[in-house]
């Protein structure tokens, strides 16, 4: 395998850093810089959004025909690598990378025209109604219970942890048909607005103390059957797909700025004995083995591109990628949270808000290190948990 960048793929990461560098407002970069989740809050996200989305780099894994970008697997891992580098705000992924590329596979014609747009343009704000309080990993114990009525479905019941439900106007959304079968066959998809009568959206404040993700009640909400995705009862089939573009992406990209963004904090915080944190030998060794293996994961990375650009299917590689790639986050994390030691105790949400004046308290890149180490000890579980990915793991690489 040849890890040396072509001169095509070369031109082409020059092109992108330009179009950053001349796009990328300092507001923005505030914004990505302060980001301490997958989500960058709407106003800057969507900001973001419109300035690709008129450039046509919205959807660089969408089909060209659906206003993709007709990029190569390297240009899209290249793009995704130096945004990161970049900082640039992140793109809510509910509608770009998952409900989408679903609506391509599973939608009605009537439903890729009027959606695939409004996901593109930013019309439409989505979110994504799975987990339920007693189904979460055990995602087919869902119990929302979905009524025909005529024309419609009523709705009943309830979904939690809905990520930006408080500043969505649609939901995708997994309901409960029929109960008498197996608990898989009786699940339908359906397309919801928020604003329909009867939906109520309460916030959940986390451990960050950042209103993130919300709890969703459904009072008799009437939802038309013609936003149902695939067959009633057959919603299984198509929340399955949908979540293979929940899990992947370039880890390692964003682990190498995490040791960066240590490196410097380290190099102006102090050990017990008033010596410079980065020139302690224990905790440059921690630094130094999480490099290693920051850098195997790049390779893996590539293997996986160059196995995408050849027709191939990654396969079990993509689980061990979120595997690994989650739980070197959470280790990273760990190492910030030490960097900065009791300056981790200080509550700084005022001062981690884009545009605030308020003043950090310690070193400015640390303020975000305790909520960003609280935020990402989800991140083993979502999108498949990595005991799941293990069980892939032993299955098709082991014959376990």
């Amino acid at each position: 395998m040849n890890l040396e960048l072509t001169p095509a793929d070369a031109s082409f990461r020059d092109e992108v850093r330009a179009f950053l560098d001349e796009n990328l407002t300092p507001e923005l970069r505030e914004a990505g810089s302060l980001t301490t989740s997958v989500f960058t809050d709407k106003q800057w996200n969507l900001a973001w959004q419109k300035i690709l989305y008129k450039k046509g780099w919205v959807a660089p894994s969408w089909p060209k025909e659906y206003g993709g970008t007709g990029w190569s697997e390297m240009q899209k891992y290249i793009w995704t690598s130096e945004c990161t580098r970049a900082g640039t705000p992140g793109l809510s992924p509910m509608g770009l990378r998952m409900c989408g590329p679903m609506l391509m596979k599973f939608g009605t014609p009537e439903q890729k025209n009027y959606y695939l747009p409004r996901i593109l343009s930013g019309e439409d704000y989505w979110c994504q109604g799975y987990s339920e309080p007693g189904a979460g990993s055990d995602l087919a114990s869902l119990q929302l219970k979905a009524v025909p009525d005529g024309d419609d479905y009523v709705l009943n019941g309830t979904k939690i942890w809905t990520t930006h439900a408080h500043f969505a106007n649609m939901m995708f959304c997994l309901v409960r048909t029929d109960a008498s079968g197996k608990p898989q066959q009786g699940i339908t998809f359906l397309l919801l607005d928020m604003n329909t009568p009867g939906i109520k959206v309460e916030p959940i404040i986390t451990l960050a103390g950042e209103h993130e993700v919300n709890q969703v009640f459904f009072d008799d909400v009437h939802v038309p059957k013609k936003n149902r995705v695939g067959e009633e009862n057959d919603g299984w089939t198509v929340a399955k797909y949908l979540l293979e573009f929940e899990r992947g992406g370039a880890f390692a990209a964003a682990l190498e700025v995490g040791i960066e963004k240590i490196r410097e904090v380290a190099a102006s915080e102090r050990d017990g004995d008033g010596k410079r944190l980065i020139d302690d030998a224990t905790f440059a060794r921690k630094i130094a083995e999480a490099e290693i293996e920051v850098k195997a994961m790049e390779m893996t990375e590539h293997r996986v591109m160059a196995e995408l650009a050849g027709g191939k299917n990654p396969g079990p590689a993509s689980s061990m990628l979120k595997t690994r790639g989650t739980e070197m986050r959470q280790r990273l994390d760990e190492i910030a949270v030490e960097t900065i030691g009791f300056y981790s105790g200080v509550d700084q949400h005022d001062a981690r808000t884009p545009g605030s004046n308020v003043e950090p308290i310690g070193p400015a890149e640390g303020m975000v290190f305790m909520p960003t180490y609280l935020n990402n000890r989800a991140a083993s579980i979502y999108g498949g948990s990595n005991e799941v990915q293990r069980g892939i793991m032993a299955k098709l690489v082991l014959g376990l």
